[in-house]
């Protein structure tokens, strides 16, 4: 037998291993070379957490005490995906378009973005799940008990302990690194389809042993079979049919199967191989099952748990190297069904409880004063913690000595409840919030009485058990409402299920739905007719920019300026700021939702607008009356929505040419005085020293002499700005382009801006890049940056920050300063030739710079844009990679 000391070492390092594969494919997703992590096959291979220790030690176990009913576990699923293609089918495309991030996400959103609703689901799931969190506990510290004996024995529990801190604090790593729009993470995904490898070679090796080995051939292994206790099994067609259903409910409504099924799926196509594939991987996974437990019962000893003939029949074979594979193979199953299910949890909890009462306990406009990032990311791990703190609290207190498929069953028949709420929010468009509220709090209610406290070793009283609470014999756990001789399990699954449905039913037919509930209807039960239509935002007193403060919060700076640059560009708009019209509200809506929930992400919208609004028309349409006035209607709503931004972008054209005529008569004015102060000052000192060249002292000639040189370089600036706009514009201007280092440029700049001012100057992230440019041209664009600070930023202690990236096949440098900003009234003006920000006067100069920045650059391939959003004046510079550093980037 391998020491004990040997199974701990293979063990951390099968989970370094896994956490190098984490790593590297997270590293290669973030880059966009690993478009395979996203396919078909990782896909299939992912859904593999399903296969649990229970599937994989207890199985066996199952099998060898009840006969083919393990058998049920495997059907289920191959059911769903192979008979309910139309459900798994909607639930990716309304997953998708919806943006959701759970199975919380899924019902909250459905039942008009209720949180309630959401914290519902999500405390039902924790509770369901503990019990199968606990399951994978025990079942690695059972198959830790098999390589460790004697006096010295190691504590289990302490075990136990440890594995629970390892998996973690793996899971806070890869699983909350960053929140991502789209919550998918395809390192642990990757690390999942390595898993899933790995467990399947190992039973099917321990199979193959123990036919062609221990049994001698197939032929043999049938007369084993036929010989054991397990051919002495009666189907019983009630508990086949009920574990069959509980299964199947069980693959679409766990949190980590619908964390891999939905929210990890990136191509709906993807569905059309998992619906083959994966059955094949069940079948691969039970093939030997009933070989290797008729085998266990025939030569284990007397009293030997069934649940562990996987790894003790290849010891009492002295195989130590397939024993070893099969731990692997164990710990694979465990850990990957773990580490899915916590991140699934944590998220519904960080979206559906923390955001809430996050929101709602901070003061009025405090989701634009807080990172909201940092308390989504520290709330999930905080509850990967907690909820992996439970799962060994539960291993604890339920004394760890139950069959590892009793304590699966548990958790199954738990997480069912969210069946009826889910199909009936697919299926039923009259079903309501109250009713699925109803019926989840009555399922949960009926399920942890009747079979989640009695799983408990001290969970209820013996005589509560006998003769139910208070006497009242018609509520015992067992025998509900006086009906008794039942397989508890079916008993608690019945009831449940009954009392459920019944409440989603009933509560739906006394109440109407919102109108927010309604239209949620409408989209997901006709997700495969219908287009998403406006939420009805109201959005007469929202900023964009307010907007875009937000969103930087949730999504991250890069993330949010992309969504909205897209959004304006889509609206034929300049800048980072598009009109926050109904459909761009709806768009950021549902980008808010990938990061945070649609609960949350359309309670945070609705902070900003004022809530939503639902007009007779979005009414009409989702009445669903006929679709000839739903077409006529939509395509009334696109024109009408056509000319709105027509006439938007033409009163803006026409505010700006009159901001440009002003402005150009003010320039026409200014220049005048410009010049005419140089020439007035350069035309009296040199009449006074041509006229006093007898009588002036030579202190006085040579200062008469400095003022005429300082006005004539004051003249020659203004006439070079002149002159080189004018070159610039008209394509005349002669470029010498080369590859040149951006810290390089960067330092020039700073430098020729030296003794200009006391602007500190701070600088960060990369600026080791290779562009193609012309440096001069680009460093005059970066001293006109420094000079503006210089100029405008007016605080006690201006400060500029530089800050450079990589962004596709360009280098993004931002200017930002810590002043007021720019004036959203200004913002479109800036670039002009004839405009200047704030007291222009006071801040001395033509107003050309800015114009002959946007000229240069747009000669160079790139660009510049006001970056609104930053708290001061902010400027981004995008210049072309040198072609080299562009293929390193890609």
């Amino acid at each position: 037998m391998p020491a004990f000391d040997v199974i701990l070492g293979a063990c951390v390092l099968y989970a370094a291993l896994l956490f190098v594969i984490a790593f590297l494919a997270e590293r290669l997703s973030v880059r966009g070379r690993a478009r395979w992590l996203r396919g078909p096959v990782v896909y299939t291979l992912s859904m593999s957490i399903y296969c649990t220790a229970w599937t994989f030690y207890g199985a066996v176990g199952y099998a060898a005490r009840s006969g083919l009913e393990f058998a049920t576990i495997y059907l289920g699923p191959t059911l769903v995906l192979v008979g309910w293609w139309t459900l798994l089918r909607k639930l990716v495309r309304v997953g998708r378009s919806q943006r959701i991030t759970s199975v919380a996400d899924l019902i909250s959103s459905r039942f008009g973005k209720s949180n309630l609703l959401g914290g519902l689901v999500t405390l039902l799931a924790v509770v369901a799940t503990t019990p199968y969190i606990a399951l994978q506990l025990q079942s690695v510290t059972l198959s830790f008990a098999v390589f460790s004996d004697g006096p010295q024995a190691p504590d289990l529990n302490a075990i136990a302990l440890w594995v629970a801190a390892g998996l973690a604090v793996f899971t806070i790593v890869f699983g909350t690194r960053r929140l991502d729009a789209n919550e998918r993470h395809d390192g642990i995904v990757a690390a999942i389809a390595v898993e899933a490898v790995v467990k399947l070679l190992a039973l099917l090796a321990v199979g193959l042993f123990v036919v062609f080995t221990v049994a001698g051939g197939p032929a043999e292994t049938f007369r084993i079979i036929d010989a054991s206790p397990i051919a002495e099994w009666q189907v019983q067609p009630g508990r086949w049919v009920g574990l069959t259903f509980l299964a199947g409910a069980a693959f679409l409504c766990l949190p980590r199967m619908f964390q891999v099924l939905v929210v990890e799926n990136s191509d709906e196509r993807h569905l059309a191989t998992a619906s083959w594939a994966f059955p094949l991987y069940l079948f691969a996974m039970s093939l030997f099952t009933l070989p290797i437990a008729a085998v266990g019962l025939g030569r284990m000893p007397e009293g030997a748990n069934p649940d562990l003939f996987v790894l003790t029949l290849p010891l009492a074979e002295n195989q130590e190297a397939l024993a070893l594979f099969a731990f692997l193979g164990g710990f694979s199953s465990a850990t990957s069904m773990v580490i899915v299910a916590a991140i699934a949890l944590a998220t519904m909890i960080s979206n559906h409880v923390v955001m809430p009462i996050w929101l709602r306990s901070g003061p009025p406009g405090a989701l634009v004063s807080g990172d909201v990032r940092h308390v989504a990311i520290r709330a999930r791990r905080v509850s990967i913690v907690a909820i992996l703190a439970l799962g060994y609290a539960y291993y604890r207190l339920s004394g760890g000595g139950e069959a590892l498929a009793a304590i699966g069953l548990i958790s199954f028949a738990g997480i069912a409840q969210i069946l009826p709420a889910m199909l009936g929010g697919l299926f039923w468009r009259g079903a309501t919030r109250v009713g699925a509220a109803l019926g989840l709090g009555l399922g949960l209610l009926i399920w942890g009485w009747t079979l989640f406290l009695p799983s408990f070793a001290t969970g209820l009283p013996q005589a509560v058990m006998a003769s139910g609470p208070f006497g009242i014999d018609l509520l015992r756990p067992q025998a509900l409402f006086g009906i008794g001789g039942v397989d508890p399990l079916l008993h608690a699954l019945i009831w449940s299920l009954l009392f459920n449905t019944a409440g989603l039913v009933i509560g739906s037919l006394l109440t109407f739905p919102s109108p927010m509930e309604r239209l949620q209807g409408a989209a997901m039960v006709n997700v495969f007719r219908t287009k998403p239509g406006a939420r009805g935002w109201q959005s007469t007193h929202v900023e964009a920019e307010d907007l875009l403060v937000m969103a930087q919060r949730i999504l991250g700076p890069t993330e949010a300026q992309a969504v909205f640059r897209s959004a304006a560009i889509r609206q034929g708009k300049a800048g980072y700021l598009p009109d926050p019209d109904q459909e761009f509200l709806e768009g950021l809506e549902r980008e808010l939702a990938g990061s945070v929930g649609g609960a949350t992400a359309h309670a945070m919208l609705g902070q900003i607008t004022g809530g939503g609004s639902v007009s007779v028309e979005e009414l009409m349409r989702v009445a669903d009356e006929t679709a000839q006035i739903m077409e006529y209607s939509a395509r009334l709503e696109a024109q009408s929505r056509e000319l709105a931004r027509t006439a938007t972008q033409l009163r803006e054209a026409n505010e700006k040419l009159t901001r440009l005529s002003v402005q150009k008569d003010a320039f026409l004015s200014q220049i005048s005085h410009e010049l005419r102060t140089p020439m007035t000052s350069i035309r009296s000192f040199s009449e006074l020293l041509r006229d006093g060249a007898g009588t002036l002292d030579p202190e006085n000639r040579a200062r008469f002499a400095g003022i005429i040189q300082d006005e004539a370089e004051r003249l020659t600036r203004l006439l070079d700005d002149l002159l080189d706009l004018s070159v610039l514009e008209s394509g005349q201007v002669t470029l010498r382009i080369e590859e040149a280092q951006l810290a390089d440029v960067l330092d020039r700049a700073i430098q020729a801006c030296d003794g200009g001012g006391p602007v500190m100057i701070e600088r960060s992230g990369r600026a080791e890049m290779r562009l193609r440019t012309d440096p001069d041209r680009l460093a005059q664009v970066f001293i006109n940056l420094v000079t503006n600070c210089r100029k405008y930023c007016r605080v006690d202690t201006p400060r500029l920050r530089i800050v450079s990236r990589l962004s596709g096949d360009a280098a993004e440098v931002d200017f930002i300063d810590n002043g007021p900003g720019i004036p959203a009234t200004e913002q479109q003006m800036i670039f002009e030739k004839f405009a200047r920000g704030g007291d222009s006067r006071a801040a001395g100069g033509a107003g050309l710079g800015l114009a002959i920045c946007r000229e240069i650059l747009g000669r160079l391939g790139g660009s510049i844009a006001y970056l609104p959003g930053q708290g001061g004046a902010a400027f981004r510079v995008r210049v072309p990679l040198a072609q080299r550093d562009v293929h390193a980037a890609g």
